[in-house]
């Protein structure tokens, strides 16, 4: 999986564990991490039954678009705070995440999530002592933005 120059594989294979394993939801949206940086990750989910919300249409349920969205944001905010705090080893790092929890989110569903798969980005706009807030894209498999968020989240 690519990461940043400078996120050492233990610290890039650990938030993936934390991601996708540790957090069960997640496990059971299917969401899973393609790429990690200090500037922003990106993520996807794989279409099933189980995740429609509208069966006529086959349109994805909103409830896993808000999740993944809300995950990814949180993801977004996990990495920037590694990269803030890179003189300390990778392991150490991964438990700074412990408070962290959100305090805000706003979805803006634009189109209907219509497809097979879909691609998850989010970034940290500011990371501060207390409160980050984030930006975040859903968007179809040919890059069609389908729904945005903006999301606020406790770091301490």
């Amino acid at each position: 999986m690519p990461g940043t120059p400078g996120f050492e594989p233990e610290f890039v294979s650990g938030l993936k564990d934390i991601f996708e394993q540790r957090i069960v939801f997640n496990r059971l949206l299917g969401l899973r991490i393609s790429t990690v940086s200090a500037e922003g990750v990106t993520g996807h989910i794989e279409m099933r039954n189980d995740l429609i919300g509208h069966y006529t249409h086959q349109r994805l349920h909103g409830g896993v678009v808000s999740a993944g969205l809300d995950a990814m944001g949180g993801l977004a905010v996990m990495a920037a705070i590694g990269a803030r705090h890179m003189d300390e080893p990778a392991l150490q790092r991964l438990h700074r995440f412990g408070k962290l929890g959100t305090i805000d989110l706003r979805i803006d569903y634009l189109r209907p999530a219509i497809g097979e798969r879909f691609e998850l980005r989010a970034q940290v706009l500011r990371l501060g002592s207390r409160v980050a807030s984030t930006r975040m894209e859903f968007l179809d498999a040919d890059g069609k933005l389908l729904s945005t968020g903006a999301a606020a989240y406790i770091v301490s």
